[in-house]
């Protein structure tokens, strides 16, 4: 059973449905979960110890950062057998993360077969990097800029880009204003694809005429649910970013 939306992902990745109690309800959104299709006909939960104690799963994967420490110790203290996965914010860590998860799952040679597909994506995006690198800036919600150290920063650089976010900062996500945005001068802004779905001042600044204007044909969107937790589905996302970069720059925009 899963009580996180990352632990949701590398549970649909490593196990057959029949063997999963639950997850999460985020596990059926396509915008929080790259495999939500997978996830249509398993049982979903509200990330709560009362849940878990109906369903009695033999093993509980939770998240370090989404699933409640008070949750998580209320089940330790009821020796429910729980497995705490931390996020993985770049592909050695994606390793790291689904070789322990699968090793608990007795799913081994599952994780091995990911792994070996995700390090072959890997290895042809880095033999055909292009020439030159894209300076791009992801542009969020609210100016929000995912820097250094995180799973965006990790795609980008497979995919053969330059995040242009700074590296000084003691937070892995910072937020540039408008202003800094335009005098940055990024080849091209990245967005998430789902921005414009909920009306509001953060997404009216995401969304400026003046950004929509100067960028208009060097925009690029990308699908959060690929950037949101690190699985080896991830690369995935490196593969699409690489696609939508060539294209605009192209066009030369």
């Amino acid at each position: 059973m899963s009580l996180s939306m990352c632990t949701d992902e590398l549970l649909l990745e490593l196990l057959p449905p029949e063997r999963i109690a639950s997850v999460t309800y985020y596990a059926r959104r396509p915008d929080d979960n790259y495999l939500w299709q997978q996830a249509a006909g398993i049982a979903v939960n509200a990330g709560t110890a009362e849940e878990v104690l109906a369903a009695k799963p033999d093993l509980v994967l939770s998240g370090t950062t989404y699933t409640t420490p008070a949750t998580r110790r209320l089940l330790e203290g009821l020796h429910f057998a729980l497995l705490e996965v931390p996020p993985a914010n770049d592909f050695d860590e994606i390793r790291e993360v689904t070789r322990r998860v699968a090793h608990v799952l007795q799913r081994d040679a599952a994780a091995e077969s990911l792994i070996t597909t995700m390090d072959a994506t890997l290895q042809r995006l880095a033999d055909t990097k292009p020439r030159r690198a894209i300076r791009v800036a992801a542009w969020g919600e609210g100016g929000s800029i995912p820097g250094k150290g995180t799973l965006f920063d990790a795609i980008l650089q497979a995919a053969g880009g330059i995040n242009i976010a700074p590296s000084n900062s003691s937070n892995a996500y910072t937020a540039f204003d408008i202003e800094q945005l335009l005098m940055a001068r990024p080849d091209v802004i990245a967005y998430p694809g789902n921005i414009g779905d909920t009306p509001g001042r953060n997404t009216d600044r995401a969304l400026h005429p003046l950004i929509l204007r100067l960028y208009a044909a060097r925009r690029v969107p990308y699908q959060t649910a690929l950037f949101s937790c690190g699985i080896a589905a991830s690369v995935q996302a490196a593969v699409t970013l690489r696609a939508n970069l060539l294209a605009v720059m192209g066009a030369g925009s």
